[in-house]
């Protein structure tokens, strides 16, 4: 057995690979960029060692710095978590040249895997059913718009290499064929270097669904079942669960065997995770997609239900061990759901977040786990993937796992950075996912509306800030805030914003006996205090605790099952010209780096224009002028810029 690992990956898996380490005895080594000097991973390693600058190229993606760290504090093998280099054949022959152990399938396999057609004449070869479609190197574009013909639309466009939705195209009359097939070449190539386009039959109603599998040197081949990876936004999973509603008993059989021959194929070593896709009106028909050559994100919902620990016998493999359970030991016993916290905002089109964790609170109890690298104090930038934290609920049945994972998620706050919490407790409480009715344009064809953040939040807000300003030990009636004067009293009054929603909170009183209102609504009884970050205030008789964090003019306020911001807000302008004037201002929707301007200082536009390209977690977003004219540019190309900083301004037309 290994006595140290180095784990080459960041945030959550990185916590959760040290986590198994240590429960097997072996020496952790982190490797981190210096944004992630401070992080959670590299505090609970053993050792850490920084390996370049923030850029995942200059870093995490640099196969010579990983491979030199992990020489250089004498670890023998390399853990490689998920993205980043997990998936790099070159990465594990780099190791394997060093004498380093992979804790990973053989280099051969990643290759195989890695290119799709390949991939499927490889599983064709061993009777796993594939999509119908045609998959071959080098086919050109007039081959694949006379084949569509006969496979039958609606289908699929689909790049060779790579994932994540990037280059697929979904085409449902032949005569959108060609521009989809220049649109995927452009983008896979540029995400990939690679434009090979091959095609499926588009699977209605289509329903994806992964089994987890494990073989050894030594020719065994066992699977964990099957996760439902369905709910999915833009390709990109949000909510999994184990074992799938989907799938009856015999299914689930003949899908698992499918899957062990999809490893026997490529002569598969270590955990890997094949996906197939299924069509909700024919639960039993299903088809090969790809095969991901590691660990999986969604891999705990598959732990709690199986009661193996994945991690360790991927360790247990790589060291040379043989299985020691077969497919029998394996059973699936209750239900498990996942659903990954990401930074971004669901009520601004999903918009990359970011900036310092000011508070935390992550849930506990019977059938809760989580899976974090979030520590307070540290900081959410953009240079990485928006994924906080895994929040996953166990139970008896599925309905029960439902109820735990919702209570969970409304047991967790991360104060100062935007979160999709409250969007994954909508898709919770959705119809159709309560009954599991399940497919993967469900998540695209539901509208979200944030719950607007109501009066007594406004008024905890401004209880906060108001009881700040009471001083210590002072009993000079002049020198408090609770509005005492001879003749009428004088409230504090604070002027709050949330979202769209701006209203002034005027208090009078004492901590212990206040009156607040909103505007000029009606009075409402307040009592307050404040003991470190905990804040009760008592509203008309119902009390609420909160969690509470301040970072400038932002108060981040966490209770009553939900997380919201409000903005402490400067009076209105006197001068309706200040407001009025016709200009413009572009702001940054989101922390991040401008990667590109497309106009010049002092260039005069019209309206539509792109001015200023920002770029966060791995999402793009063009800013454009609202209106004719001069464009007074504010940022540089490479600049850092955060959430609401002035890009660029644009003086109207007629105003010039």
């Amino acid at each position: 057995m290994f006595t140290s690992v180095l784990v080459a990956n960041r945030g959550e898996i990185a916590v959760r690979v040290i986590r198994t380490l240590k429960a097997m005895g072996i020496g952790s080594v982190a490797v981190y960029s210096d944004a992630d000097a401070g992080a959670r991973h590299v505090t609970e390693a053993d050792i850490a060692v920084r390996i370049g600058p923030a850029p995942a190229r200059l870093s995490y993606l640099d196969i010579d710095a990983v491979v030199a760290a992990a020489l250089r504090t004498g670890a023998q093998a390399v853990h490689p978590g998920y993205g980043f280099l997990s998936e790099n054949s070159d990465f594990a022959a780099a190791l394997e040249r060093a004498g380093l152990a992979f804790i990973g399938p053989p280099s051969a396999a990643i290759r195989t895997m890695g290119d799709k057609i390949a991939a499927k004449a490889a599983v064709s070869a061993f009777g796993v059913p594939v999509v119908p479609g045609i998959a071959r190197p080098g086919l050109t574009d007039n081959e694949l718009i006379e084949a569509a013909a006969d496979i039958g639309y609606p289908i699929l466009v689909k790049p060779s290499a790579g994932g994540g939705g990037k280059g697929m195209r979904r085409v449902d009359d032949a005569a959108e064929l060609p521009a989809a097939l220049a649109a995927a070449r452009r983008e896979s190539g540029a995400a990939f270097g690679d434009d090979t386009l091959f095609l499926e039959r588009f699977v209605l109603r289509p329903r994806h669904i992964e089994v987890q599998v494990l073989a050894d040197r030594f020719g065994t081949v066992v699977h964990f079942g099957e996760r439902e990876c369905s709910l999915q936004r833009r390709h990109q999973k949000v909510i999994e669960e184990a074992p799938s509603p989907l799938l009856d008993a015999g299914t689930r059989a003949r899908i698992g065997a499918a899957a062990c021959d999809t490893a026997r194929s490529v002569d598969y070593i270590g955990a890997g995770t094949v996906e197939f896709i299924v069509s909700a009106d024919q639960p039993d028909e299903f088809f090969f997609m790809e095969m991901n050559t590691r660990l999986q994100v969604e891999h705990p919902v598959t732990e709690m239900v199986t009661g193996y620990d994945l991690v360790e016998w991927q360790v247990r493999v790589a060291a040379g061990e043989k299985l020691a359970i077969t497919q029998d030991d394996i059973s699936l016993d209750g239900h498990a759901i996942e659903a990954r916290v990401y930074a971004e905002d669901p009520a601004a089109g999903f918009l990359p977040t970011g900036g310092p964790v000011l508070g935390l609170r992550e849930p506990a109890g019977d059938g809760i786990r989580v899976d974090s690298g979030l520590s307070q104090g540290m900081t959410i930038g953009s240079e990485y993937d928006p994924m906080l934290s895994k929040v996953i609920g166990f139970g008896a049945d599925r309905s029960a796992a439902l109820r735990t994972l919702d209570r969970a998620l409304s047991q967790t706050a991360v104060l100062g950075v935007g979160t999709n919490v409250e969007f994954l407790r909508f898709l919770l409480a959705d119809e159709d996912v309560a009954a599991g009715r399940l497919d993967t344009g469900l998540i695209d064809r539901t509208v979200f509306a944030a719950e607007p953040v109501g009066g007594e939040a406004f008024i905890a807000a401004a209880a906060y800030r108001w009881l700040q300003r009471w001083p210590v030990g002072v009993t000079d009636l002049w020198d408090v805030p609770s509005g005492w004067r001879i003749g009428a009293p004088a409230p504090t009054s604070i002027r709050l914003r949330a979202g769209a929603h701006t209203d002034h909170v005027h208090i009078t009183g004492t901590p212990a006996a206040a009156v607040a209102h909103i505007e000029d609504g009606e009075s409402r009884s307040l009592s307050a205090q404040l003991a470190g970050d905990e804040l009760a205030v008592t509203i008309d008789g119902l009390r609420s605790t909160y969690t509470v964090a301040a970072d400038g003019h932002q108060i981040w306020l966490a209770g009553a099952g939900r997380t919201v911001m409000l903005e402490e807000v400067r009076e209105a302008p006197v001068r309706p010209d200040d407001e009025h004037s016709g200009d413009a201002e572009l702001v940054s929707p989101m922390p991040g780096s401008v990667v590109a301007i497309g106009v010049s200082d002092g260039d005069e536009i019209t309206a539509g224009t792109v001015v200023v390209a920002v770029e966060a977690m791995k999402m793009e977003h063009s800013l454009t002028a609202p209106v004719d004219g001069v464009v007074e540019l504010h940022v540089a190309v490479g600049d850092q810029v955060k959430v609401g900083q002035l890009l660029a301004k644009v003086t109207a037309a007629s105003e010039k």
